[in-house]
């Protein structure tokens, strides 16, 4: 089978690495003030090449920063975006693990003003990303459209702003429009939005979350792939874009169950993107069945087999035994492999090692090769 040349690889990864203990501290230090912003940036400037090196020595074709530069994988871009500010309180969302439960509590969100684009978000990263890359695609990861709506819903907008919701969604997807567009001129070929809203949405107690804040849960999806699609529709011939559906991942904890049951046929027949990547590293990741709704096509689902939530190495054989099952309901030369998630989705990381990490990696690169060619 022929070696991929375009996004989403054979092998790839969802995009957050652990941080360096000297980045965690860098950053510990900046939050108490012993540090400035510059010299938090400067650490940040020498930790992150050594990061693009790992990655092409164990032989991804795409290279992220890490996202070394970010508390979390979304709020550090949301809180960017023009008419987004930092509202009093926090958001609390809880995550789930064998030893009990924890919260993620960012700040809150208000959106005061019109979206827009003031200036390019993630400018510089991605072309210090650009500048250090030497065989590999650099890969920007940025949250979907869905997580501005998601994280606060209509609470979260002022009326006085936006007093019909139509005028919110279509400002939103202008403002990501003209993101994309802007990315692809500083040369970002491979664009991936992160969205939790889509996987979420698979989980009943997450639909009744929806529908108490008095939204329309059960058709909540179409609007959000309504909204990627807003976004993506003019984008460049040359750019890849694919979208990563997870149900959570904080400190190795998650957040919802279900399988992709909910969402399968519309997501894979309308959402306008290159590859989608999906969890399935567990069983709250439900079958494989869904991907019988993948139309045959250039469309490719990227596995996410290997969980980065704990440190044990999967078993080659069980990942191929894996793929072929998956290769029952969708072409095999329509599927890819994968982390199930990023490694860091926030600054704390997950539970394993840095070691532990890049022979999960390795073994992606390792096990794509002997499955695909």
């Amino acid at each position: 089978m022929a070696r991929r040349t375009s996004p989403p690889f054979r092998a790839d990864h969802v995009g957050s690495l652990l941080r360096p203990r000297r980045l965690l501290q860098a950053r510990e230090d900046f939050a108490a003030g012993r540090i400035s912003a510059a010299d938090l940036r400067s650490v940040e400037d020498q930790e992150i090449p050594g990061a693009i090196r790992m990655q092409e020595q164990v032989g991804l074709q795409s290279a992220t920063d890490g996202e070394f530069r970010r508390a979390s994988w979304h709020m550090d871009f949301i809180y960017a975006l023009g008419g987004v500010s930092k509202a009093p309180g926090n958001l609390a969302v809880k995550f789930h693990n064998a030893a009990g439960d924890i919260e993620f509590t960012p700040a809150s969100i208000r959106v005061d003003s019109k979206l827009k684009i003031n200036d390019t978000i993630f400018a510089d990263a991605f072309t210090f990303l650009r500048s250090h890359v030497t065989t590999a695609v650099p890969k920007l990861t940025i949250p979907s459209p869905n997580m501005v709506h998601y994280r606060g819903g209509p609470a979260s907008v002022d009326q006085s702003v936006y007093p019909d919701m139509e005028e919110f969604w279509a400002d939103l997807a202008a403002a990501y429009a003209d993101e994309v567009q802007r990315l692809n001129k500083l040369g970002c070929t491979y664009l991936q939005f992160d969205d939790t809203s889509l996987a979420y949405l698979n989980d009943p107690a997450q639909r009744a979350e929806i529908a108490g804040r008095g939204e329309d849960a059960e058709h909540m999806h179409l609007r959000y792939i309504k909204q990627i699609n807003a976004a993506v529709k003019d984008k460049p011939a040359d750019m890849a874009i694919t979208t990563h559906l997870c149900r959570g991942n904080f400190r190795s904890s998650w957040a919802a169950s279900g399988g992709y049951d909910f969402v399968a046929e519309t997501l894979f027949s309308e959402l306008a993107v290159d590859g989608f990547f999906l969890e399935y590293d567990d069983e709250r990741s439900g079958g494989f069945e869904p991907l019988r709704l993948l139309p045959k096509g250039p469309k490719q689902v990227v596995l996410g087999l290997v969980t980065t939530k704990r440190g044990a190495l999967e078993s080659k054989d069980e990942l191929k035994r894996r793929i072929e099952a998956a290769a029952q309901f969708a072409p095999l030369e329509q599927l890819c492999l994968s982390p199930q998630c990023g490694f860091s989705s926030t600054f704390e990381g997950n539970d394993l090692t840095h070691d532990e990490q890049w022979a999960k990696l390795e073994l992606i690169v390792e096990t794509a090769r002997e499955v695909w060619g």
